[in-house]
């Protein structure tokens, strides 16, 4: 068992080793869910992203489609338009 020790702050405070943030992908503002399983035990997950649903779900899906570098809006509204003549 690979285990790591961390103190608890005087504001209840406790730092997640940087190995560990790592392995895990965590990044700042990340939720944690705490589950306490005994009086000597508690289960820390990190929650499964959720879907969005209904408009929330479009929001940035038109960058995936540009690419890395993007395209100016112009440049699209010509290729979009270039079947209306």
């Amino acid at each position: 068992m690979n285990t790591r020790t961390t103190v608890v702050t005087e504001r209840g405070q406790v730092s997640i080793p940087a190995a560990i943030r790592k392995e895990l992908g965590l990044k700042p503002g990340q939720a944690l869910v705490w589950e306490k399983l005994s009086d000597r035990e508690c289960l820390v997950r990190v929650p499964r992203k959720k879907k969005p649903l209904g408009a929330k779900a479009m929001l940035g899906f038109a960058a995936r489609l540009r690419g890395e570098k993007g395209r100016p809006t112009a440049e699209w509204m010509a290729e979009l338009r270039a079947g209306e003549k």
